[in-house]
């Protein structure tokens, strides 16, 4: 069966990014024909170079989930007319001595060790900051500038004041009432587009 690159990754259980990483690392030669996005995938073949070339590290963590997709093709292959599949029996109740379940519960504790190191390892290498460390940072920093920039506001309505020969304090009022309605619809603004921001493909990839 040949298939796109797509598909691929969705038998495999893996991201179309990690598809075109195993062609790049040569993992899956003689597997396709064809380049680009005219590409196209040998399943079979695909499923032996895979449970050949990856090591039992790799198939550990995220990688068990590409073992079991791994082992459906298998399965799949072997029978000359497969009956269509039930949805995995992950997201059904398992019977107390049901053989799956202690399947399961090794794939999920492999991959719940593997964020864990992934994580750890990481912040050993300074690649994570605290997000309410950065969050009072950043707030200090935005505060302190506000400040300054009212105070250069207050010096203009100075400047007007004495030029213009108006009131003073009717000239702050003015521009002080300028600055906070700007900065309240800003804030506004700020909070509708943070909400509507997607993940990366690097943070789906992540999966901390």
């Amino acid at each position: 069966m040949l298939v796109n690159a797509t598909t691929l990754a969705q038998r495999l259980g893996v991201s179309k990014a990690r598809v075109s990483q195993y062609v790049a690392q040569g993992v899956l030669a003689g597997c396709y024909e064809g380049e680009g996005r005219a590409r196209r995938f040998d399943v079979a073949r695909v499923q032996e170079a895979l449970t050949r070339g990856l090591d039992p590290g790799q198939m550990l963590g995220n990688g068990a989930g590409t073992k079991q997709a791994l082992r459906q093709i298998e399965e799949e292959s072997a029978e000359p007319a497969p009956a269509p599949r039930a949805k995995p029996r992950s997201d059904v109740v398992l019977e107390p001595r049901d053989p799956d379940r202690y399947e399961l519960a090794r794939i999920l504790n492999a991959e719940e060790d593997a964020r864990r190191k992934r994580r750890d390892n990481e912040r050993d290498e300074g690649r994570w900051v605290l997000a309410e460390e950065v969050e009072r940072s950043t707030g200090r920093l935005i505060a302190r500038e506000m400040g300054q920039f009212e105070a250069v506001l207050r010096d203009g309505a100075r400047a007007i004041a004495d030029r213009l020969g108006v009131d003073y304090r009717e000239a702050r009022q003015i521009l002080m009432q300028e600055w906070r309605s700007y900065r309240q619809r800003k804030t506004e603004a700020l909070a509708r587009e943070a909400g509507a921001v997607a993940m990366t493909e690097d943070e789906r990839e992540a999966n901390v």
